[in-house]
């Protein structure tokens, strides 16, 4: 809701108004799209002026990389924390295959991630695109090293690359959550198994 610009701002400290800012930025970029938001309209909503956001960064595209990043760190410090209680790294996996960024994790991490879909968007722009990148190999490292574990533990067969089942785990999720955004109903189960199920049994499948 647009702060009532009449009203004496609260001075916030910076690491405080840059979080807002990068809050306020996320919601709108979401909504309206990277080309079609202005910083006008950021400062508008976050209650401050246009110079505000320039002391905190250098440009739009340079507020929208800072998102890219931070949904990045913010995925891995949720998979990290939902990995805590759980030691067997074939229920790690299982964890890991349910908890995917874009549907998963909660109203706030789903619009981080439709900041992810708009970028996708934008990567004709070598900021941008640097910012993608990395943030798909920061999130293929991590599920790389969970598969690698679960080979090493003989729990997913080692016929294929740990890095290769780590990329085609990302790529369904990826496409998964594309078609969630879409809006795209009955693409995730069938009669009554899940996506998400089927995965499972293909990379996990029970021992006798």
């Amino acid at each position: 809701m647009p702060t009532d610009s009449s009203a004496p701002r609260k001075r916030l400290p910076a690491e405080a108004r840059r979080a807002q800012l990068l809050e306020v930025a996320a919601s709108l970029f979401a909504e309206r799209g990277y080309a079609r938001a202005t910083t006008a309209e950021i400062a508008r909503a976050a209650g401050v002026t246009e110079p505000v956001i320039y002391r905190h960064f250098e440009s739009k595209r340079d507020l929208f990389v800072a998102l890219v990043e931070q949904t990045a760190e913010a995925t891995l410090s949720i998979w990290r924390e939902a990995l805590e209680s759980a030691g067997d790294p074939a229920q790690r996996l299982q964890i890991l295959l349910g908890s995917n960024p874009m549907v998963a994790l909660g109203d706030e991490e789903a619009v981080r991630y439709r900041i992810i879909l708009q970028a996708i968007t934008e990567t004709g722009d070598a900021e941008i695109h640097k910012a993608v990148v990395k943030h798909f190999r920061s999130l293929h490292a991590f599920v790389e090293s969970e598969v690698e574990a679960a080979q090493s533990a003989k729990k997913v067969s080692g016929r294929v690359p740990a890095d290769m089942i780590a990329w085609i785990l990302i790529d369904v999720a990826l496409g998964f959550g594309v078609l969630e955004a879409m809006g795209i109903t009955g693409h995730h189960q069938s009669k009554g198994t899940s996506v998400v199920q089927v995965i499972g049994q293909i990379l996990l499948p029970r021992r006798k």
